[in-house]
């Protein structure tokens, strides 16, 4: 337990949405002084991942879409309670998140379309009686019987290409030589939504994107209690010292604008440290450009965790997950569209009311596309005669069945001719062209969470013997709990805060839909429907 007196310091290393939750959790429920928190990001905006940007003039990007969900978000919804919107401050994130779904509940009509521009009947899962035995085998091995094996050596053929596995894999983005283990824990923390995965009604989503709703109203309110945010700074390396099996981080080795400096952190003092980044080296395309696959992690990223881990055994191996990329990447795109006319259109074939941000995958795309429409305005400030469109691509290597080219060296015309192909929209190609701006982004490591593990590659939140650091984001170990969400970096940075101070508080259990009755009975129902 840490003696926090009024001169103690916190210094948390990243400023993506972990270290967040870290600042504010220390403020609200450790009584921590807002002024002796310093956030130390190297980005010029905090968010780290969940981001937003643009204008209508050039074109909005967001790199991913976020699935939040209410069972089994609840530390991110325990923080969103107490943040105030920026446009009421009488109105909480989170409720302004809870009105938003009710008055535009997500409810799709059209999740799965084939080539031939057919919506499916989704509903049917097409799952046989080997596939539910594989399933249930799955969910009964423990995982250190798992171990670092692969999705497809637990499933036969048939399973791969049945509607449920589409819908799945497209809805948290999954690749067959993925970790089993993950997908275990996706299994069971998200049975929720075997029954509605056609429609995705149990999906919440943010009135805009997650870093106008989330990020912004969360950085205005650490700012009024007196937060640092100090940008532009790469913490390089961070000194420790062990005594009677204690330790202690003592020193912060960082780059402020290219000058190396130091920070000392006293006995009392805090380190939060963010390692690794599911978003490194993300290169953008437009229109007429190709964004690049960088292979070499060359915006420094992964260096702190690398050089981490050569400290001690049991701070994690980041090659484990970063040393793959052609099994972690994929590509994103947004439209932003100066006429409503592909919208109405797709709104017209799909039979999704507007705005209603259902995902629609095209089953038999050669990229595995997907896209989404949210309901505009999607950023702060966006025109209502301007509109925007997210989608991505899973297979980036396969030549597209209307262009030819791989999703990963198409510019974004060609991605936009792919996508119109899929939906065929041919009669209304030429005004959409004319009036549409593509932006493309590739992320190299966007699911290396999911890459194949041992128990010893993601650090604990605390490791042991741990007394004034904790380690926080996608690439530390919460046991049952599910990578590539909000809520895991956030349930880490609760875990580590509470803990590090000694609060008495619990931290939410992680939800187990299989001790839920009803849960089950439906799951089953739908499995053998």
């Amino acid at each position: 337990m840490i003696d926090c007196g009024r001169e103690t310091k916190a210094y948390l290393v990243g400023g993506g949405i972990a270290a967040l939750a870290a600042a504010a959790f220390l403020i609200r429920d450790g009584d921590f002084p807002g002024e002796n928190i310093h956030v130390l990001e190297r980005l010029p905006l905090p968010g780290g991942s969940l981001d937003g940007q643009g204008s209508p003039e050039q074109a909005y990007v967001t790199r991913g879409g976020r699935m939040l969900e209410d069972e089994a978000y609840t530390c991110l919804w325990d923080l969103l309670e107490t943040i105030p919107t920026l446009d009421d401050e009488q109105v909480s994130v989170r409720q302004e998140i809870t009105d938003f779904n009710r008055d535009w509940p997500t409810h799709a009509k059209a999740r799965l379309i084939d080539r031939d521009h057919r919506v499916l009947d989704a509903s049917r899962l097409g799952l046989d009686a080997r596939d539910r035995l594989e399933l249930a085998r799955l969910l009964v091995l423990p995982e250190s019987v798992i171990g670092s094996r692969r999705i497809d050596e637990f499933f036969s053929e048939h399973f791969f290409a049945t509607n449920f596995w589409t819908m799945w894999r497209t809805t948290f983005a999954f690749q067959n030589w993925h970790s089993a283990i993950e997908l275990k824990r996706y299994f069971l923390r998200f049975l929720q939504e075997f029954p509605r995965i056609h429609t995705l009604a149990g999906v919440r989503r943010t009135r805009l994107n997650q870093y106008d709703s989330i990020v912004r109203p969360l950085t205005e309110w650490l700012l009024e209690r007196g937060v640092h945010f100090e940008h532009g700074v790469t913490v390089t390396d961070v000194d420790f010292t062990e005594q009677d099996g204690v330790r202690r981080a003592k020193r912060l080795h960082l780059l402020r604008d290219g000058g190396a400096e130091t920070v000392e952190l006293a006995d009392p003092d805090l380190a939060f440290i963010t390692l690794g980044s599911m978003t490194a080296d993300a290169a953008f395309g437009g229109d007429d450009t190709v964004p690049e696959l960088i292979r070499d992690k060359r915006d420094g990223s992964w260096t702190l965790w690398e050089t981490l881990s050569r400290k001690a055994s049991d701070f994690g191996r980041p090659g484990v997950f970063n040393g793959n990329v052609a099994e972690a990447a994929w590509e994103s795109f947004t439209l932003t569209m100066r006429s409503p006319a592909l919208l109405k259109r797709i709104e017209e074939f799909s039979g999704n009311a507007p705005g209603t941000g259902a995902l629609m995958t095209f089953k038999d795309s050669p990229w595995l596309m997907s896209i989404v429409v949210p309901r505009p305005p999607h950023f702060a400030g966006q025109p209502e005669d301007v509109f925007t469109l997210w989608g991505y691509g899973l297979f980036l290597d396969t030549p597209g069945e209307h262009t030819g080219t791989t999703m990963a060296g198409s510019t974004g015309r060609q991605i936009l001719t792919e996508l119109l192909g899929q939906l065929g929209f041919d009669d209304i190609a030429d005004e959409v062209r004319a009036t549409t701006t593509v932006t493309t982004v590739m992320m190299p490591y966007i699911t290396s969470q999911f890459a194949r593990r041992s128990v010893h590659d993601r650090p604990l939140v605390i490791p042991h013997g741990a007394r004034n650091f904790a380690l926080l984001g996608q690439y530390v170990e919460i046991p049952e709990d599910v990578v590539f969400t909000v809520e895991y970096s956030v349930r880490g940075a609760m875990h580590a805060v509470y803990r590090l101070l000694g609060l008495g508080f619990p931290v939410p259990p992680v939800h187990h839909a299989l001790t839920d009755a009803d849960t089950v009975l439906q799951a089953l129902r739908t499995a053998f429907a």
